[in-house]
């Protein structure tokens, strides 16, 4: 008996244990404070038990389905219009998810990089902006930073926040000042911001690996193109190889490398690099690992012996710093400051060695710290530290993981995209194109790709996309004699406009000639917005500045056309003077040139060019200067009338 009772008590467990049920979930972008699309079918979808019947509630809706034998499962709400708040249910056979304080309005992607992720809490006016952000109908979702080399069903987590002074420092600033101006002019429609941004990411990321193989040009890199983080590993070692061997030969043994702090090891068959300066983006692209640096400095005989503060800045990722052999510091925090004190004795007169063993295991890798920053300073004296550097590869990473979204192509896309589809939305803001620049040519092509392949995939037809032209910045000195990549990626945008509904905010005349990271994202947002409530919301609006139409050259004069005047041409300058605008002959020479407005045209001429063959305007990495506009304060597309060869015609995502 006990031995029957023993087993039926056993077959009672067994049964328990395959009549227990998963819980019901959804993924993380469903959640309590969220904003759902208006007047479209919603997507509703999880995970359960293979075949669990699934029950969702919402504004007096009640839909039923049943999961696959996969346990996922999906139901499409009815449309429904502007409204809540409201709460959504759904319940299957073991628990019940309820989301509270559900909106009903307009859903908008942001994406793109570092200046859609910039915060409200760093731009321009950030302490009244946070303190006036009363805005409970916009709501805000964060899609964490994360990687992957194959489509992911879930994002890494995040949460919906309405936009008050307590939360909205931490928002997209394009994306929160776009919001705002929709939920002025659309009377209090509420908006929902989903936020997928990563700074310094090029296009190719965040593009499908399936729409990269459709792609001419990126089909022999998508054949050696990593599936699986095995095969990363593997090619990733190989890769860091190779690059030890074109730098410098075979890597150096241990004994030679124990030499390298002292002062009297001799470096001068290494290579130089002027520091301060990420050694991953210019002497050793994409480079992990170990690597030297020394440098030699005089010391004044006052200051031998004397105890000194040595001065280096951020370093990524760990570091330790010798100065004459002795080791003065060691941080291993990636991005501090280092600040060593050198003890009193190290430091001789005349010639002195400092050697700094950088450790760069993912990401990148060298110095960031501002000139004024790199220093050794005490006692009433400073010694500058910037200059050239000798260096030299010590090892490199040998357990390469995922860290850097440029690694590869598609990553992003699987990670922060993905996961997102069929989320029901109106359209997408976009702000990128920095990252690109020395592919400008190509980007004519992948930007209207990656457009493509999301409206394809989202399956929400062509829906709006509306981007940021590149700002004013001087990133390489570029301009119309020496070739400007920024100029031609700006072009590459603006033919980007060919696809249907597209919109471009130009923020040439907003830029910051220093920073890459313009403090002004209010009139980014406002232009986004212009451009939304005129081709989204059917608003009679004047949405873009003058753009191109066409030239027609009398004499030594171009006559330039446009679209888009709006009530009419204007300069921004008091006096009525054009800005920018540069002309050129049969040599294919620039110079500047006079421009002046004559009712709806531009009239350009220079005393250097007897007969223009081409105009430029804002044809420049910092084309900050421009002042042509339309009598509705907004500026002027930059263009060129040519097609002679570009500067980056030969560049190729590899």
């Amino acid at each position: 008996m006990r031995f029957k009772f023993r087993y039926a008590a056993a077959i009672g467990c067994m049964l328990m244990a395959l009549q227990t049920w998963a819980d019901v979930r959804l993924p993380k972008i469903f959640g309590s404070h969220m904003v759902l699309q208006r007047r479209k079918p919603v997507p509703v979808w999880g995970w359960s038990d293979p075949n669990e019947k699934i029950t969702i509630q919402f504004n007096n809706q009640t839909k039923t389905t049943k999961a696959d034998k996969t346990g996922k499962w999906m139901v499409r709400l009815d449309p429904t219009e502007a409204g809540g708040p409201f709460a959504l249910t759904v319940a299957g056979k073991k628990n019940t998810v309820t989301f509270d304080d559900v909106l009903v309005g307009e859903v908008w992607i942001c994406s793109g990089q570092s200046n859609m992720e910039w915060v409200v809490k760093s731009s321009t006016n950030a302490a009244q902006e946070i303190q006036e952000a009363n805005y409970p109908l916009i709501r805000h979702f964060k899609v964490p930073h994360d990687l992957s080399l194959s489509p992911k069903d879930d994002v890494l987590g995040g949460e919906w926040q309405p936009a008050t002074p307590e939360t909205v420092g931490n928002f997209t600033a394009v994306g929160y000042f776009f919001a705002r101006e929709l939920l002025k002019e659309l009377n209090n429609v509420p908006i929902g911001l989903l936020n997928t941004s990563w700074g310094g990411t090029q296009s190719e990321s965040w593009t499908s690996r399936e729409a990269m193989d459709s792609f001419e040009e990126f089909k022999p890199v998508v054949a050696t193109m990593p599936k699986t983080l095995e095969e990363f590993a593997s090619k990733r070692l190989e890769q860091l190889q190779n690059q030890v061997k074109s730098v410098q030969g075979e890597l150096p043994g241990a004994a030679d490398v124990q030499q390298w702090s002292g002062a009297d090891f001799n470096d001068a068959a290494w290579q130089t690099l002027r520091l301060p300066d990420l050694f991953d983006r210019k002497a050793l692209p994409g480079f992990d690992g170990v690597v030297w640096f020394r440098r030699e400095i005089s010391v004044p005989a006052e200051l031998a012996g004397k105890e000194m503060t040595l001065t280096l800045g951020p370093v990524f990722d760990a570091d330790e710093t010798y100065l004459n052999g002795v080791k003065v510091g060691t941080t291993t925090q990636t991005g501090q400051a280092r600040t060593y004190t050198v003890p009193g004795g190290t430091l001789k007169p005349g010639r002195n060695v400092i050697a700094v063993r950088v450790d760069d295991q993912n990401g990148t890798g060298g110095f960031t710290a501002k000139e004024d920053q790199f220093k050794l300073s005490g006692n009433g004296r400073e010694i500058s530290l910037v200059g050239d550097w000798k260096y030299r590869i010590a090892d490199y990473n040998r357990n390469p993981v995922l860290v850097n979204p440029n690694m590869t192509g598609t990553i992003l896309y699987n990670a922060m995209i993905h996961p997102l589809i069929p989320y029901a939305i109106q359209g997408a803001i976009w702000y990128q194109g920095e990252s690109n620049a020395g592919r400008a040519y190509q980007y004519r092509k992948t930007f209207p790709l990656m457009i493509t392949d999301w409206r394809t995939r989202w399956g929400q037809g062509d829906f709006p996309f509306l981007f940021v032209q590149l700002a004013s910045f001087n990133a390489a000195n570029g301009t119309s004699a020496t070739g400007s990549t920024w100029g031609e990626l700006r072009e590459a945008q603006t033919m980007t406009l060919a696809l249907p509904n597209t919109g471009m905010a130009v923020t040439s005349d907003i830029g910051e000639s220093k920073d890459i990271h313009p403090k002004n994202k209010q009139d980014v947002g406002k232009r986004l917005a212009l451009s939304a409530l005129k081709t989204v919301y059917g608003q009679n609006r004047v949405y873009s500045g003058p753009v191109f139409k066409a030239m027609e050259v009398t004499g030594n004069k171009a006559v330039l056309t446009f679209d888009h005047v709006g009530g009419g041409l204007q300069s921004s300058d008091k006096y009525g003077y054009l800005k920018g605008f540069e002309v050129a002959g049969a040599d294919q020479k620039f110079h500047w040139a006079k421009a002046e407005i004559q009712g709806d045209k531009v009239i350009v001429s220079s005393s250097e060019v007897a007969t223009p063959v081409s105009v430029h305007y804002g044809w420049a990495d910092d084309n900050g200067e421009v002042n042509l506009y339309n009598k509705e304060g907004l500026p002027a597309v930059p263009f060129r009338t040519d097609t002679w060869p570009g500067k980056t015609e030969a560049g190729r995502f590899k």
